[in-house]
């Protein structure tokens, strides 16, 4: 094997090793220091028990360490806060346990019947506090029921942190799903809804479908918001108690229906849709996806045919000489002889011309060369360029990259250009969920960022213990002077493992990555699994995860963060029963053959243990397998692949969920229809037994061997990253071990500037071999120290992210209470925003013309009344005439002469009296409102001539509203269809000033930056600019408005077309 020159070239670098003190850095082979016993059937060379023997003197000085570190933490943890926190919530585990005896007594109607107790008891004023403990019980013995599962003490605690509205921290194993029954079902009694929140689809529908038996099981209803699902079928989910999602769907859920032209088009539970959320893999969908805002798209008018040009000029361009690049926050910077260039090559004589700009187009085109890796961050397929999500390494195809960039990746690629896009709607995910008032989270790795949550979002994280200790062994980080030390290394490391049968997880930071790797274990000829985005792999995931803890299997995944199915040791025995199931049964229900993917050859099948499946098993398998045949041939019954599957799935979830004395009664009393499914289940069980005692045995001859072992091929940005690709070994107290690989020449090292000058320098003067690794105190403080800088600065950018969308917040809170307002309140709630809207239009056209120190004959009466028929249409053509710039100056000068005034029946002297349309109860309150919010409002300064202000603004105001009223009277029409066009008009004109206020703020972040070079905040400005810019939209809202509807009703058949969709 390659192994043995690898050893014998490293006993050769030093002949007498000096001692561990005097060198903080050790040179290491994959062999030297794996907590795994030899093969009995391979023996290994003399080399390598040599140089186990040199490094004796170091291992037991790292064994005294650890044992002292162990002793350290623990008095640090009984000195902690969150010590005190867990100990104190062992007053609840005593309490559930308390009432353990009596669940375990009721039959299954008194245990589901506790539901409606408990709702019955919150109504007579008892609190969620109050019941607590008894509903964790009622869910513990639920699910102990219904799943085969009994919530642990610390599971107890955990569902008690989540109910507290706080962050638990569980490690990887601990049953954080099984966990979050316990506080989904306690907040759900209140009727208000839950949000249980994953990050996919699959883990969704899974939850929905294994956790949900406990709920529906108690009574409580269960959705599911899936992608692809129509408005009325999310509308139904949405109003169950328990609502299962993922965190893109809830936000865009949330964005399109302050989209909805009506309120039938409204999905969530308005008005009040946010109230408890639980929220999977919290740091994932918080911190990390919290750079990337949510964006809604409409199309623009934008010129496709430059981004290929602009992409062509892009290649011209030479990096260094044209153009820099900033790696750290992925920008370029044009030189002179660039711009000189790209304008050469693009015949203009300015890049950033208003009238011809390409300024944007070339930028963009620089970025995608630069920045945009093909396989990294996106891959290629049926001609379109989709998005891979870093940190799940899944295809999100639904998602573009906005500003124009995917239009130039696109150019790059030579495909087809889509539309470029405007925004129409965005969020953040912090202000998202932020409208919850109750939020809470659960995940392995949070405690790293527990400042963060706390300033973010004051949600605390608390620490719950494990099951059983963790006896995971974290092997030290070695860095290697190249990349191809370090994956030569990596083969071998993962060679060593693979010939003494230990399962090895190999995690990689791209496509890319995952597909070079794969070639080098080709070349050995390794067995292994790719996990990454290709869509030949993405479609067998569940399936590669379930094997991945199994002997001798190799995974090489892009990442595991959020993959939600936990590695198992010795296989996961559910998912290798239905593989078996589907194989024995799908050539029976449908012709189709299954596609085999190119690599087939190389996946792990034929060095994996074969299951032994018992005569019992293969008997009702054959059973079943002509029952199938049967069904298709005889019924004519012809099932597509994905239709058999599924038939499969739901057979299965049916065993899950059914006592098998259920199923054999189903069986026998529909044998005359041959009732596929309930067998299909029986032999499911059946195999699985076969399975279980499989999987039982493997996993402790796994475990004997040391346990699965996790290789991480770099560094992540963040510890916490690392950290959950490490939590997938030594899962509830299994063994295992982990290592982690980095080059100097990992893109980290170049994107944040990090000076690797020194460790080159030291490997040459230590060894002419450039592919031995280092490993040691100094490397690791190193590397720390690098992940603790990138992690401030992504904190950074986070943290200006949501400073900025504070301000954002406050203004789409604003507009989007006020259009939910106008969908969902009443005709009634609709008439008085238009009037208040027709008074706020008259106050400032009458403000912007006058001057309340000055006497009227020097105001701008004759503009004042020019604006004044623009907005009104013809509704005031019966009137304009005795309205006149004299008469209007006569009626002023006179206002001294006025004793009283009648409020509901106003007019000023000499000038047309208004209609009389202030009838009744409601229409004389508001003129009297109206009058109230004149007299008290600071619009016009004071001044000697401020009450006649009042007065013209009241008058002009009264006239508008009462000619509108009286030009709807006659027009014939009926109050509903009234009140239609102008629900229409309103949301509809909001709308379109929100979009473009939206698309101005945007601008403004980018162009507030250039100002801290003037030694102003940018923050500041953009507060400033952005309260000017919301109030100009406002005003221009309410303008628009006002004209739309008078011109309709001035003639209503000439407009109808506008506002009718």
């Amino acid at each position: 094997m390659a192994t043995v020159p690898a050893l014998t070239q490293l006993h050769t670098v030093s002949s007498k090793p000096p001692p561990p003190q005097q060198y903080p850095l050790h040179f290491l082979k994959p062999t030297s220091s794996f907590p795994c016993p030899a093969s009995p059937s391979r023996s290994l060379p003399s080399s390598y028990n040599l140089r186990r023997r040199r490094l004796t003197p170091v291992s037991a000085v790292a064994s005294v360490k650890e044992n002292n570190g162990r002793v350290v933490r623990t008095w640090r943890d009984f000195a902690s806060l969150n010590y005190w926190v867990v100990r104190d919530y062992y007053r609840l585990v005593d309490a559930v346990n308390s009432h353990e005896p009596h669940m375990q007594r009721l039959t299954d109607d008194q245990l589901a019947a506790k539901t409606l107790e408990f709702r019955q008891r919150l109504g007579q004023g008892e609190t969620l506090a109050d019941i607590q403990s008894e509903a964790f019980a009622v869910v513990r013995e639920a699910a102990k029921r219904k799943l085969g599962m009994r919530h642990f003490d610390v599971q107890i605690i955990g569902g008690a942190v989540l109910h507290d509205g706080s962050i638990a921290e569980m490690k990887t194993g601990e049953g954080k799903t099984l966990v979050s029954t316990l506080a989904a079902y306690l907040n759900a009694l209140t009727g208000e809804g839950v949000h249980v929140v994953t990050v996919n689809d699959y883990l969704a529908q899974r939850d929905a479908e294994w956790m949900g038996r406990v709920h529906r099981f108690l009574g409580l209803s269960v959705g599911l918001i899936q992608k692809g699902m129509k408005s009325a079928e999310r509308r139904r989910n949405y109003q169950c108690d328990i609502t299962y999602t993922n965190n893109s769907e809830l936000g865009f859920d949330y964005l399109r229906d302050n989209l909805a032209g009506n309120s039938e088009h409204l999905v969530m539970r308005w008005p009040k849709p946010f109230h408890f959320a639980i929220v999977d893999e919290v740091d994932s969908v918080l911190i990390d996806e919290g750079r990337n805002p949510l964006l809604i798209s409409g199309e623009a008018s934008e010129d496709a045919a430059r981004y290929p040009v602009a992409a062509k000029v892009a290649d011209l361009l030479i990096q260094g000489v044209h153009y820099k690049v900033e790696l750290k926050d992925n920008s370029v910077e044009l030189t002179e002889e660039g711009i000189e260039l790209a304008e050469l090559a693009l015949e203009t004589n300015d890049l950033w011309d208003e009238k011809d700009p390409w300024a944007r187009f070339v930028m963009n085109a620089l970025k995608a060369k630069e920045f945009y890796r093909r396989d990294v961050q996106y891959i290629v397929r049926n001609g379109k360029a989709l998005i891979i999500n870093e940190l799940t390494g899944r295809v999100e195809e639904k998602r573009r990259w906005s500003e124009g960039i995917h239009q130039a990746v696109e150019a790059k690629e030579g495909l087809k250009i889509q539309a470029d896009s405007v925004i129409v709607a965005q969020i953040t995910y912090q202000s998202l969920f932020k409208l919850y008032p109750k939020l809470s989270g659960m995940t392995g790795t949070a405690k790293t960022e527990e400042k963060e949550f706390l300033k973010m979002f004051h949600v605390p994280v608390v620490e719950v213990p494990t099951n059983l200790p963790n006896i995971r062994k974290d092997l030290p980080i070695q860095a290697f002077a190249t990349a191809r030390g370090k994956w030569q290394f990596a083969r071998e490391e993962v060679e060593y493992m693979f010939r003494h049968g230990r399962p090895v997880l190999v995690g990689t930071t791209s496509v890319k990555n995952s597909e070079h790797l794969s070639d080098l274990l080709k070349e050995w000829k390794i067995p292994h699994n790719v996990l990454n985005a290709r869509p030949k792999y993405a479609a067998r995931e569940a399936e590669i995860v379930a094997q991945a803890g199994r002997k001798y299997a190799v995974t090489i995944s892009t990442n595991m963060a959020g993959r939600g199915t936990d590695i198992i040791l010795g296989g996961n025995p559910k998912m290798l029963a239905k593989e078996i199931v589907e194989d024995s049964l799908l050539s029976f229900l449908t012709q189709e053959v299954p596609e085999l993917e190119a690599d087939r050859e190389m996946l792990p099948e034929k060095v994996l243990s074969k299951i032994k499946v018992g005569p019992s098993s293969l008997a009702l398998l054959a059973k079943t397998a002509l029952m199938a045949k049967y069904v298709r041939k005889s019924e004519g019954k012809y099932w597509t692949l994905k239709e058999a599957r599924s038939i499969i799935s739901e057979s299965v979830e049916i065993s899950q969920s059914t006592d098998i004395k259920e199923l054999q009664r189903l069986v026998n009393e529909q044998a005359e229809m041959y009732p596929l499914g309930p067998t299909i289940a029986i032999a499911y069980l059946e195999v699985l037994k076969d399975c279980e005692v499989h999987c039982f045995n493997e996993g402790a001859e796994v475990k004997r061997l040391g346990g699965l072992h996790v290789i991480g091929t770099s560094l992540h940005e963040s510890r916490r990253i690392d950290n959950q690709l490490r939590g997938r070994a030594g899962r509830q107290g299994d063994p295992g071990s982990t290592r982690f690989m980095v080059s100097l020449q990992d893109e980290m090292f170049q994107k944040f500037n990090f000076d690797t000058e020194w460790a080159v320098r030291l490997i040459s003067k230590i060894t002419n071999d450039e592919d031995i690794p280092i490993e040691g105190d100094a490397i690791v403080k190193q590397l720390l120290a690098l992940q603790i800088n990138a992690e401030k600065y992504f904190f950074g950018i986070r943290k200006s992210l949501v400073e900025f969308d504070e301000v954002l917040e406050v203004q789409r809170k604003h507009v989007y209470d006020l259009r939910q307002l106008m969908l969902m309140g009443d005709s009634e709630s609709c008439s008085q925003h238009i009037y208040q809207y027709m008074q706020a239009v008259v106050d400032e056209i009458v403000i912007a013309n006058v001057n309340p120190a000055k006497h009227p004959s020097t105001w701008s009466l004759n503009k004042l009344l020019e604006e004044l028929v623009s907005i009104s249409g013809k509704l005031l053509d019966g009137l304009s005439s005795g309205i006149t710039e004299e008469a209007l100056l006569d009626s002023l000068t006179h206002l001294d002469d006025m004793n009283s005034v009648d409020i509901n029946n106003f007019n000023l002297p000499n000038l047309p009296k208004p209609p009389n349309t202030f009838r009744g109860i409601h229409m004389k309150s508001a003129s009297l409102k109206s009058w109230l919010v004149i007299c008290s409002d600071d619009m016009a300064k004071n001044g000697r001539y401020r009450p006649a202000i009042s007065l013209l603004r009241k008058y002009l105001g009264d006239l508008l509203i009462a000619s509108y009223l009286d030009a709807i009277q006659e027009s014939g029409y009926d109050d509903a269809y009234v009140k239609e066009i102008e629900r229409a008009v309103l949301v509809k004109t909001l709308d379109c000033f929100w979009r473009d206020h939206l698309v101005n703020m945007n601008r403004l972040s980018s162009a507030v930056n250039v100002r801290s070079f003037g030694h102003r905040n940018p923050l500041e400005e953009y507060k400033i600019d952005g309260c000017r810019f919301f109030i100009s939209m406002l005003s221009a809202t309410r303008r628009l408005t006002v004209e739309s509807l008078t011109r309709y009703w001035s003639s209503p058949l000439e407009t109808q077309e506008i506002y009718i969709s």
